[in-house]
């Protein structure tokens, strides 16, 4: 059998893939290890948050699934920094573990080009340095044109609590034991990473009467563009907050020597999440601080199981008992599944092109965890771009390639492709320069064009977005022909105004405009000093993003080159002069020697 595109891996990198390409008309294979994993959340049982919400938003505009497949599954949401600016607001929600997957296995088993197929990869085949399919753990063959790789967690993972390690997938499940070893071979060096997961408490067994209830917002909210709720706003299933406390924190010091992490047991661990350590490291890290907070989210409608948010572990079990029940409301707390470490291989993402193409083989991309990043949202993101660059690649079609003042995506994959990371990478607000133009309530007007173009959006979904922006330019001059004699000026100035909001004056509007487009005016308005300026800087920055740099120079006769820059140019080979800058090394003055050289040489 032979398929157009191969997807290996069914979490939410792969299933955004998978559906990428067959939605563009691709004969797509979507491997899994277990089908009844597909778009499992191992982890955190919420879709978004800080920067993570935006990148669900983009996904969405993009013509991705995360969006609409969380809007049906919601217990709660809200929107994160709602009294701050829109740069930095976000939603987050909590999703029903059990119908998430449900939802989207219905998806993708109702897409037409898409086949399911229940195995363990265990090789990928080359011919000239390019892909030509996969074998199987079973010794199957299945001839491709393009990979996708998108395998998680599973690459050689080892559970770890305490002095255990048990080579074993999340949940316990199968592990994928030759994959990474046969990309080794290839020439693809390898990264040892690892996350954890905390313990999740039997709802009944738990004082909520001591906890501070955390509700979801009292409005309508999705984060698809097409406003569908799934959900009664009226009736979410709350959180609750508790923190550490000083008796927890003495259990963790006494029993340090028996983490994971701490007690020595092994020569070499995998290098965990910086920005989401677990509980031991918080203690251990930040000794000022009394406490931690620590969030209680339920998992499912559908079973009893509560999330403690904050406190991953590798303890032992019985060190996992007594740091619970220390904390306040969850002194006689049942432990339903204890806390681990996991530890997976990687591969180093500065052997990736900006498309999620690896360097080293044609044709042959990955997206997600296998990148080094940590996060649903972040591996969604990357799934449908390498699944949208994989389906152009083999049209011989140019690739999209976000550039990081059109999306927090592309913010991401530049991250990760120019600068590399030795750590799972977590996206946040402070990484993205261009935030102010980035925000949640603009992905469409930024990204959905481009999405058509590839032939990702409905026709449908795009005459919605053309009429958006039609009544956008309409209520734009509607404002500047309503003034206010008083203060000698319009509305359109009046917005300025820190006070003023554009929902109290309806009434002087000609028509009823959507609530997307009243906030899209108001914002442009308000904000419109400091958009301009983002808008120069993105637009200098897309002016050396034209300044392309061949793929045969040779940068060992670029003369007066400090060293470092030869040789972190030779090793990343960006495709422009902008991303050249953004290279850890590379100094200003060697940019400006090197664009000398390519107009002396190449007439750049």
């Amino acid at each position: 059998m032979r398929y157009d595109v191969i997807v290996v891996g069914a979490g939410h990198a792969g299933c955004e893939a998978a559906l990428a390409c067959s939605r563009m008309g691709k004969k797509t294979l979507l491997i899994t290890i277990n089908i009844n994993n597909i778009a499992d959340m191992p982890c955190n049982p919420s879709i978004g948050g800080s920067a993570k919400g935006i990148v669900v938003r983009e996904i969405d505009a993009l013509g991705g699934e995360m969006g609409r497949n969380a809007d049906k599954t919601l217990l709660q949401i809200k929107m994160l920094n709602s009294s701050k600016g829109p740069a930095v607001r976000s939603l987050r929600s909590q999703a029903d573990k059990v119908t998430y997957k449900k939802e989207m296995l219905k998806t993708l088993e109702a897409t037409p080009n898409l086949i399911i197929k229940e195995a363990i990869v265990a090789d990928i085949l080359v011919e000239d340095n390019k892909i030509t399919g996969i074998t199987t753990e079973d010794k199957e063959t299945i001839l491709c044109d393009a990979c996708i790789l998108t395998t998680g967690t599973y690459l050689k993972a080892d559970i770890l609590v305490g002095d255990s390690r048990t080579p074993e997938g999340p949940h316990g499940e199968k592990r994928a034991n030759f994959l990474s070893n046969n990309l080794a071979k290839l020439g693809f060096k390898l990264l040892r990473l690892k996350t954890g997961t905390p313990p999740r408490i039997e709802r009944s067994s738990i004082d909520f009467s001591e906890l501070k209830k955390e509700d979801g917002d009292d409005e309508k909210l999705t984060f698809s563009f097409d406003n569908i709720t799934y959900y009664d706003y009226k009736n979410q299933v709350p959180c609750y907050l508790t923190y550490t406390n000083e008796k927890t924190h003495k259990i963790i010091m006494d029993n340090l020597n028996k983490s994971a992490m701490y007690g020595g047991f092994y020569e070499t661990l995998g290098i965990g999440p910086r920005y989401c350590p677990s509980i031991e490291d918080k203690v251990v890290r930040f000794k000022d601080k009394e406490r931690h907070q620590l969030f209680l989210e339920p998992e499912s409608m559908y079973y009893d199981d509560i999330y403690l948010q904050g406190f991953s572990t590798s303890m032992p079990h019985d060190v996992q008992e007594d740091m619970v029940h220390s904390l306040k409301g969850l002194e006689h707390a049942k432990i339903l599944k204890y806390a681990y470490a996991i530890e997976y291989d990687a591969i180093d993402p500065l052997q990736l092109k900006p498309s999620l193409e690896t360097k080293i083989i044609e044709n042959l991309f990955t997206a997600g965890q296998i990148n080094g990043t940590s996060g649903y949202e972040e591996a969604a993101g990357q799934g449908i771009i390498a699944g949208i660059n994989a389906s152009l690649k083999l049209d011989n079609k140019e690739p999209l390639i976000l550039s990081r003042s059109d999306a927090y995506i592309g913010v991401l994959i530049d991250d990760l492709v120019t600068k590399g990371t030795i750590e799972p990478y977590r996206l946040l607000t402070s990484r993205a320069e261009f935030r102010l133009l980035l925000r949640s309530d603009n992905a469409d007007l930024r990204l959905s064009k481009k999405a058509y173009e590839v032939g990702l959006l409905s026709q449908g979904r795009y005459d919605k977005l053309v009429n958006k922006e039609k009544e956008i330019e309409e209520l734009e001059e509607e404002i500047k022909t309503i003034t206010f004699p008083q203060y000698k000026c319009n509305l359109s100035e009046y917005l300025k105004r820190p006070e003023v909001k554009i929902v109290d004056y309806l009434d002087k509007f000609s028509k009823k405009y959507d609530k997307e487009v009243l906030e899209q005016v108001e914002i442009n308005h308000k904000y419109e000093g400091y958009i301009q300026k983002a808008k120069k800087e993105a637009e200098k920055m897309i002016r050396l993003g034209k300044k392309q740099i061949p793929d045969d120079i040779d940068y060992s006769k670029v003369d007066n080159l400090a060293t470092e820059a030869k040789q972190k140019l030779e090793k990343i080979r960006p495709r422009t002069i902008d991303q050249a800058t953004r290279i850890s090394g590379v100094n200003p003055s060697d940019i400006a020697i090197l664009m000398v050289y390519l107009k002396r040489h190449y007439n750049e």
